[in-house]
């Protein structure tokens, strides 16, 4: 294959995900799919919620429309030209995770843009979306076909693994994968640093990027690094307007949980009715907690990233990544900070 025809197909496959993103309905056949197709992936996205709690339709939408800006003719250009295109594929293994809808997406173009083979082993919390897009995609370049697996069982007759998974499936991953070329990614979590100076609207969009998929992402802030003189106040009345995040009820019990612990243990903590504050120096917090620290010198700012940089995804603030841009990476922003594409360059 020719990577002119994959990059046709993503680009077909970015027009068709951007109507599904924004509620379209189908715009007849110059969209590439029938209206029957269209309406079967439609029903999968209203319907993700009923299989995993976590998967409201909003937020597959919102998954929809934040992939398909990747897929342009000009980005996916951009993107690939600093690369290899084998003409030697490669069969690779993708064992992909589930805590936000398709987050195994950019692993998924990885591999096909790099001319190589996939086998995708999907987490059964997020096991229906990638297969109808799928779809689409051989549909748009039916040599595809060839390229693209899905597995429910074992693996098998592959050359090469990229596993995501928690720091306990990290040492399954070794077990049983680590005699083949292999890109292993474990927990990480994303921070943000205050100055004092942020705005209102900065703050709101800060609580977009906590509470986004339920704060269930490595892009998801679970750490405020804060000036002494910060007043939490301005936080808690900026994002207020989020606070319908506690009506899921999976998010909503492990607020309560969490909640009822802290108060049984009499530990100190602040509470929004949606959202728990915890000064902790810990860069992990629980679903539905926030941990805060105070910093005196800017000095100590660097210190901390530059101790927990081994567990870090993104950093968000001045100076860093605009607020609420932590969902929205681009297409070399890197799990775990590894070039992905470099790697399956060097198989």
């Amino acid at each position: 294959m020719k990577k002119e025809q994959i990059i046709s197909a993503f680009c077909q496959l970015g027009k068709v995900m951007q109507m599904h993103g924004n509620s379209m309905n189908w715009s007849g056949f110059d969209s590439g799919v029938t209206e029957e197709e269209f309406e079967l992936v439609e029903n999968a996205i209203q319907t993700q919620v009923h299989f995993n709690g976590w998967f409201t339709e909003e937020l597959v939408r919102k998954s929809f429309r934040n992939l398909s800006e990747w897929l342009t003719k000009a980005q996916l250009e951009d993107w690939t030209n600093h690369y290899k295109f084998t003409e030697t594929p490669k069969s690779v293994a993708v064992i992909m995770a589930g805590n936000i809808p398709l987050v195994g997406f950019h692993d998924f173009i990885s591999v096909l843009l790099s001319g190589n083979k996939i086998q995708c082993k999907l987490s059964s919390e997020d096991n229906k979306l990638l297969p109808l897009l799928s779809k689409y995609l051989i549909q748009f370049e039916p040599d595809l076909e060839n390229y693209i697996h899905f597995s429910d069982r074992n693996l098998k007759d592959f050359e090469a693994v990229i596993a995501t998974g928690s720091n306990n499936s990290i040492q399954q991953f070794e077990h049983y994968f680590s005699k083949y070329p292999h890109l292993f990614r474990h927990n990480r979590t994303s921070l943000a640093v205050l100055d004092g100076t942020e705005t209102s609207e900065e703050l709101r969009a800060l609580g977009e990027d906590i509470l986004d998929y339920f704060g269930r992402g490595c892009r998801n802030v679970t750490h405020l690094l804060l000036p002494t003189s910060f007043d939490l106040n301005r936080f808690f009345e900026a994002i207020v307007s989020l606070g319908d995040v506690v009506n899921n009820k999976k998010y909503g019990n492990n607020y309560d949980y969490n909640k009822t612990i802290h108060l049984m243990n009499l530990e100190s903590f602040l509470d929004n009715n949606f959202i728990l504050l915890k000064e902790n120096e810990q860069l992990f917090s629980p679903l539905a907690m926030l941990h805060y620290h105070f910093y005196p010198e800017k000095s100590e700012v660097e210190i901390y990233i530059s101790k927990h940089k081994d567990a870090i995804q993104c950093v968000i603030g001045h100076g860093f990544l605009p607020f609420g841009t932590a969902q929205c990476p681009k297409l070399d922003d890197y799990a775990d900070n590894i070039d992905t594409m470099l790697w399956l360059n060097g198989l």
